[in-house]
């Protein structure tokens, strides 16, 4: 199942925009495939009418959304939907939830896989509370979600009594740090996703800031995650350490079994040896 976070968001948007940019789109088929948990803005009969003849300017990554802009209009997919290009002359897929045909005879598709949103709209903004929040969050990978930033969601008063994995990965505290990169950043911070926050340390707390910071950037840097695709199908090169490829696993840090947990509603993985919990 697909879960853009923020890297391979990144990732689908230079993509998309490198390979898009600039072509037309000349025919487009909405919700082909019905899916009880794919979401539309407003009524997908309009989106031709909105799409049909526009050009793509761009992409942009939002949170673990991707944003595409064409002409007047603003396509966003929200993070359970798998993007992808098919060239001219290669077949498309069967089932899917938006395909877009382009002047140069390419296509984009979305399909959901759990729940996901397609939205298009005229102009930019969209009155959804997940793609405004997506929006106005800084990134952080950019330099406004700095130390003093990052400072403020820890000590929110609703995050203190929180679980390390529920202060980072809940409620878009973060848009786009979902459970799938939360794995890898509190690994290298040594950091058990259940420990409450408010017992952290300033050291503990100082290697999450930049565990945060290195390791998306390091994600988005070699083209996503490994448990992930990008927008031509290709797994991303990242090798996640904790992540359904490494579990049972050895530990290469400190040798310890690497073991998978069900927590908040999804699996954690974890090295015991690494991340202790501290009481």
């Amino acid at each position: 199942s697909t879960m853009l976070e923020i890297p391979e968001a990144l990732v689908i948007a230079r993509q998309t925009s490198q390979i898009l940019a600039g072509c037309t789109i000349v025919q487009v088929i909405v919700g082909q495939t019905p899916h009880k948990f794919a979401f539309y803005a407003g009524d997908p009969a309009a989106y031709p009418a909105l799409l049909v003849g526009k050009k793509i300017s761009h992409a942009k990554a939002r949170g673990g959304m991707v944003s595409i802009a064409a002409g007047d209009s603003t396509l966003v997919f929200s993070d359970g939907a798998a993007l992808r290009h098919w060239p001219a002359t290669s077949k498309r897929p069967d089932k899917h939830q938006l395909l877009l045909e382009m002047d140069d005879g390419s296509a984009f598709t979305a399909s959901i896989q759990m729940y996901g949103g397609v939205w298009c709209f005229k102009g930019e903004d969209f009155d959804n509370p997940y793609y405004q929040v997506a929006r106005d969050k800084p990134s952080p990978l950019s330099e406004q979600f700095d130390r003093a930033y990052f400072e403020a969601i820890m000590a929110a008063p609703d995050s203190e009594k929180l679980s390390a994995k529920a202060a980072l990965a809940t409620e878009q505290r973060i848009p786009g740090l979902g459970n799938g990169v939360l794995q890898d950043i509190l690994y290298r911070a040594g950091i058990h996703p259940r420990q409450v926050v408010r017992l952290l340390d300033l050291a503990a707390k100082d290697r999450l800031f930049h565990a945060i910071k290195d390791t998306l950037a390091e994600m988005a840097a070699m083209g996503g995650r490994d448990t992930e695709k990008d927008l031509f199908g290709q797994p991303g090169g990242y090798q996640t350490q904790l992540s359904k490829n490494t579990v049972g696993q050895t530990c290469r840090k400190c040798g310890q079994t690497i073991l998978k947990e069900a927590y908040l509603g999804g699996s954690v993985y974890v090295c015991p040896g690494c991340q202790r919990l501290s009481k």
